[in-house]
């Protein structure tokens, strides 16, 4: 998706760009009830609510409420970002554990391109060994992005971050005092995360709403004229008055092997899935 270069000091790698992520997300089409018929979005003026053609439509930013600044295609042209398009520019080289996780956003894969592959693996065994990430700026589709550039096996990844500004700050938020949990509850929660640690397997994890919203979809295809009843919802937890008893009874599913997660795959129903409109 995307081919250019990783840039440190004088070191020059070219590579291509590749999502290390998928999500296959089920498309629903808007439809009339009466015949099935497609429902088309129109844009619509506030004003007088009459339909707006794309030739008269413009792009405005609002500075102030229900004023707008308008920018032309020429005002975009002048943030000149053609010249760091192509490259991934990293700046600094910090530790991997100072950077809060929540600041990673989404990984790519980059791949060496001809040329590249002495100083590729140059510098992901110097990531690896130092452990440390490469910041960097990097322009995809028109837009600057913060990034992380570091290694992962045979492999560099590019992982978009937030910037400092995107990220809420926590003080705005009201957090219970640790002075809550009492030392003895604490130590049952830490017996009951114990007892349900397991050895990280993302196989074990499926998409269990997109995985029975299929199913149905199969099913009433089959079957369009079925009534197919609501599945069993979940009792809604009710207010935990006495949180002892209720960590003691955990453990003791736990310790019977009925807290933890199943080892089992589910079994997924096989589906075509079709391309989204």
């Amino acid at each position: 998706m995307w081919n250019g270069s990783i840039s440190f000091g004088l070191v020059t790698i070219p590579v291509a760009l590749y999502p290390a992520t998928r999500r296959d997300e089920l498309s629903f089409k808007l439809l009339r009830k009466s015949d099935q018929s497609p429902v088309n979005y129109k844009r619509v003026a506030q004003a007088d609510g009459k339909e707006v053609p794309w030739d008269e439509i413009v792009k405005g930013y609002e500075y102030e409420k229900g004023k707008f600044v308008i920018l032309k295609d020429e005002d975009f042209k002048r943030v000149d970002l053609e010249a760091a398009a192509q490259t991934i520019d990293i700046m600094d080289f910090v530790d991997v554990e100072e950077i809060n996780p929540m600041y990673f956003q989404k990984p790519y894969y980059l791949e060496p391109q001809k040329g590249g592959d002495k100083p590729y693996a140059l510098l992901r065994e110097a990531l690896s060994d130092s452990g440390k990430i490469g910041i960097a700026k990097v322009v995809i589709r028109t837009r600057e992005h913060l990034a992380g550039v570091k290694a992962q096996g045979k492999s560099i990844i590019l992982e978009i971050m937030h910037f400092g500004d995107e990220l809420v700050d926590a003080d705005s938020l009201k957090f219970p005092k640790a002075e809550l949990a009492r030392e003895r509850e604490v130590a049952m929660a830490k017996k009951l995360i114990d007892g349900m640690t397991a050895k990280w397997d993302p196989t074990k994890y499926q998409d269990d709403y997109k995985t029975q919203l299929m199913a149905m979809i199969e099913e009433k295809v089959k079957n369009p004229s079925k009534e197919h009843p609501l599945p069993k919802t979940h009792k809604k937890p009710s207010n935990v008055i006495d949180l002892m008893s209720v960590l003691e009874e955990s453990l003791s599913h736990t310790k019977s092997g009925k807290g933890k997660a199943s080892q089992t795959k589910a079994k997924a129903p096989k589906v075509r899935h079709r391309k989204a409109a």
